[in-house]
């Protein structure tokens, strides 16, 4: 697969399977994830990798987090479920630095652009991937969970895997009716 065809054919694969990706697969990943624009040179991302009893550990979260809320039962039983959607999930944090000349959105910028690229990298490496964010990606008592700090910012989950069935490809859409000229 080329670098068009990729960015032209790539979606999210919500139905996902084991196994996740191995080893290798996932050095490519993170390889991907690394080599997006960043001013600075800031690094300004951690990527929190749930697989086997990691996914657990992030059902227990979810679910601590969603009593913590109030939430019902009904969400508290879905929360549970979330992490195992898929055989890994990254979890994606901006890790912001304080910096004269890059601002804090651009670092969360970057963080997204990360995301993307693994998903991207997964696409071409014939894995599954989507991008999901909620109420969890906000959630205090997740970041405190996950030892993040307060000015960190969860820029989502990223649930990655085989994909459990071959998704319908998407209709091509003309990017050009989403510009304009000055």
């Amino acid at each position: 697969m080329d670098a068009i065809e990729l960015l032209l054919t790539r979606q999210s694969t919500p139905r996902l399977t084991a196994p996740a990706p191995d080893a290798d697969q996932l050095k490519v990943i993170l390889d991907a994830a690394i080599r997006v624009p960043d001013h600075g040179a800031l690094a300004p991302w951690e990527f929190i990798i749930a697989t086997g009893e990691g996914l657990e550990t992030l059902a227990d979260i979810f679910v601590n987090a969603a009593k913590a809320s109030g939430a019902d039962e009904d969400f508290v039983h879905k929360a549970k479920g979330m992490p195992m959607r898929a055989p890994m999930v990254i979890t994606v944090v901006t890790k912001t630095q304080a910096h004269p000349k890059v601002p804090v959105l651009e670092q969360q910028i970057a963080a997204g652009c990360a995301t993307m690229a693994m998903q991207q990298a997964a696409f071409a490496l014939g894995l599954g991937a989507v991008w999901r964010t909620g109420d969890f990606a906000f959630d205090t008592n997740v970041n405190t969970a996950l030892g993040l700090k307060a000015e960190d910012q969860i820029v989502g989950f990223l649930y990655i895997g085989t994909p459990a069935v071959a998704a319908p490809k998407k209709p091509q859409r003309d990017g050009s009716q989403y510009a304009r000229y000055l």
